[in-house]
C-alpha cells in the first residue's frame, strides 16, 4: 500500500488528514515541520508528500524546493490556507505537483491523491496499460495481444501524453509546446495531422478513443 507523509505544524490538521487517509488504507506518517519531515524520509519510504506552506523554520516552499533540488521526483501536494494566485504560482514554481486550499474537501483530496499516484506510477514504470493494450515508453510500442506497433516518436509521445491523463482536454498549443518544443517552427496544425494518423492506426480498437473537443482541443477516453 502507498505510504504518505503529512507535513503540517497544526496538530488537528495532522490528525484529520491521518484519519481521512487511513480510512482509504494508506499508511500515514506525520511531521510538524520541514526538518522533521526530512528525518522521516531518511528512515521511511514515502510515495507522496502533503505539505502545508506556513510552518516555522522551514516552510512548505523551502521543503518542496529542497526535495526537488535533491532530485526527488515523488508527488508533492500543497494543502494550505494561502489562497492568492501568487501563492499558488510560487508553489508550482518551487516544484509542487498540485495545490489545494483549506478548508479541505476530503473527497476532492482523495481524488487528487489518486491522480498524483497514478501519474507517478506511469512516470516511473514508463508504461500505460488499458485493458489488453500496453504502451511502452522505452520501445515506443503499442501492444495488444500478439499485435505490436512501433510508432514514430511524435505519434507515440502524443498518444502517451493523452492517455496519461484520460479525459483531460489539451489544446493544440499545449501539445505542440510539450511534444514539438517551443522552438519548433512547425505550426500547430501538425498536431491535427498526427491525431488523424493515430485515429487511422487504431481505428476499431475498443480500448480507447481520441476525441476532438470543439473549440478546445483533444482528449483521450479509456473505454476498458
Amino acid at each position: 500500500m502507498f505510504q504518505i507523509l503529512v507535513v503540517d505544524d497544526d496538530k488537528n490538521t495532522r490528525r484529520l488528514l491521518r484519519a481521512v487517509l487511513e480510512s482509504e488504507h494508506y499508511t500515514v506518517f506525520t511531521a510538524s515541520g520541514g526538518e522533521e519531515a526530512l528525518a522521516v524520509m531518511d528512515r521511511e519510504h514515502v510515495d507522496l508528500v502533503i505539505v502545508d506552506i506556513m510552518m516555522p523554520q522551514m516552510d512548505g516552499y523551502a521543503l518542496t524546493s529542497l526535495l526537488r533540488s535533491s532530485n526527488l521526483e515523488l508527488p508533492i501536494l500543497m494543502v494550505t490556507a494561502k489562497q492568492l494566485p501568487e501563492d499558488r504560482k510560487h508553489g508550482f514554481l518551487v516544484g509542487t505537483d498540485d495545490y489545494m486550499t483549506k478548508p479541505i474537501d476530503e473527497e476532492e483530496l482523495l481524488l487528487r491523491i489518486k491522480a498524483l499516484l497514478r501519474r507517478a506510477r506511469i512516470a516511473s514504470e514508463r508504461r500505460i496499460v488499458i485493458g489488453d493494450v500496453e504502451l511502452d515508453y522505452d520501445t515506443m510500442t503499442v501492444t495488444r495481444g500478439d499485435e505490436v506497433q512501433v510508432l514514430p516518436q511524435k505519434e507515440f509521445l502524443l498518444l502517451f501524453k493523452l492517455l496519461s491523463y484520460p479525459g483531460k482536454i489539451f489544446t493544440r498549443i499545449q501539445l505542440m509546446d510539450e511534444i514539438w518544443g517551443n522552438e519548433s517552427e512547425t505550426g500547430w496544425e501538425t498536431v491535427t495531422v498526427h491525431i488523424g494518423r493515430l485515429r487511422k492506426r487504431f481505428e476499431g480498437w475498443k480500448e480507447f478513443e481520441l476525441q476532438s473537443v470543439r473549440g478546445l482541443g483533444y482528449r483521450a477516453v479509456k473505454k476498458s
